[in-house]
C-alpha cells in the first residue's frame, strides 16, 4: 500500500473530486462550536466542485442534526444534505412497529427520545421488552461503559437484540473524549449478546449518502475515525481524506507519512490523503 500524501488543504485535491460525503463530528464541529475554516471549505467545495453531504453517526434524524449544527454556528449553505444514522434507526423501528406495538428498552438520554416519538413503540423494563434500542449513554458527561455492566448482563439474560443507533466508541466534546453507544454494544457483542448497527462503517448508509449527492462519479468521503469513517468508506470504494487531529489525538504523532502508514494499518484502513483539520 502506498504511503498516504500530506496536504494543507481541501484545495489540494478537489479538482479530482465531484462530491464530498464527510463526517461532522471532530471534523466540522466539535460538540460545542463549528469549525470555521471546516464551513469554508465545505462552501468552496459546493461552489466549485458538487454537492457536499454531510454523514454522522449521531443518533438523531437529520432535522435535528441540523438544528444542532446550526445552534453550533455551522451556516446551513456550506451542505446539500444531511444522512445520519438515527435516521436510518428510526426507519428500521418504524418497520418493527408498523404491525402493532413494539415494546423497548431504552438506553440513552432523554434529550434524544424524539427518536421514538410518534411511532408504535411503548417503553418497558429489560424483562417486558421485545429490543432495546441503544442510543448512547444517560450521562456521558461522567457514566462509562463500566456503570452498564449489570444492564448489559440482564439483556444478555433475556436475549434480548440491542439496536445500536451510533456506532462511534468515543468522540469529542470540547476538549474531553466521552463514551458513545458503539462502545456500549461492542461491549455487548463481547459478552454474546446480539447488535444490530446502524451507520458507518456499514455500508446502507454509504449507499444512502450517495444517493443524497446524485449518485456521484468520483466522491470523496472525509472523516476522522479509521474505525468508522476511514474503513467504512474503504468498503464502499471511496476516496477518503483522513483528519489527523480528531478522535485519534496524539496517536498520529509522529506526524508523517510513515508513521500514519503504520496507524492505518493497525486499523486494517486506508487513506490516500491527509491533512491536520479540514481547511480549504
Amino acid at each position: 500500500m502506498p504511503l498516504p500524501r500530506l496536504i494543507s488543504g481541501l484545495s489540494e485535491i478537489a479538482s479530482g473530486h465531484d462530491a464530498l460525503i464527510c463526517d461532522v463530528w471532530g471534523v466540522v464541529h466539535d460538540g460545542a462550536r463549528h469549525h470555521p475554516a471546516a464551513a469554508d471549505a465545505l462552501m468552496r467545495f459546493r461552489e466549485k466542485h458538487g454537492p457536499v453531504v454531510l454523514l454522522t453517526n449521531a443518533p438523531r434524524v437529520p432535522e435535528e442534526v441540523a438544528a444542532q449544527c446550526a445552534s453550533y454556528g455551522l451556516p446551513a449553505d456550506c451542505y446539500d444534505a444531511i444522512v445520519s444514522s438515527g435516521g436510518a434507526t428510526r426507519d428500521e423501528l418504524a418497520r418493527r412497529s408498523a404491525a402493532g406495538p413494539l415494546s423497548l428498552y431504552y438506553i440513552g438520554p432523554d434529550r434524544d427520545l424524539p427518536m421514538i416519538e410518534g411511532l408504535d413503540i411503548r417503553r418497558t423494563g429489560i424483562e417486558q421488552a421485545d429490543i432495546a434500542l441503544c442510543i448512547g449513554l444517560v450521562d456521558d458527561m461522567t457514566e462509562t461503559v463500566a456503570d452498564y455492566a449489570g444492564v448489559l448482563a440482564a439483556m444478555k439474560a433475556r436475549g434480548l437484540e440491542m439496536l445500536c443507533a451510533n456506532p462511534d466508541l468515543v468522540v469529542h466534546r470540547g476538549p474531553r473524549l466521552l463514551y458513545c453507544a458503539g462502545s456500549l454494544a461492542q461491549a455487548y457483542e463481547a459478552s454474546g449478546g446480539q447488535v444490530v448497527y446502524y451507520g458507518k462503517p456499514h455500508l446502507p448508509v454509504y449507499a444512502a449518502a450517495l444517493a443524497a449527492a446524485g449518485n456521484p462519479k468520483k466522491p470523496l468521503a472525509v472523516g476522522d475515525g479509521l474505525v468508522t469513517d476511514v474503513r467504512g468508506a474503504n468498503a464502499a470504494g471511496l476516496d477518503v481524506l483522513f483528519i489527523a487531529d480528531g478522535v485519534h489525538g496524539e496517536d498520529v504523532t509522529p506526524y508523517t507519512p510513515e508513521h500514519l502508514a503504520a496507524l492505518f494499518a493497525r486499523y486494517g484502513a486506508h487513506a490516500a490523503t491527509v491533512t491536520r483539520a479540514l481547511k480549504w
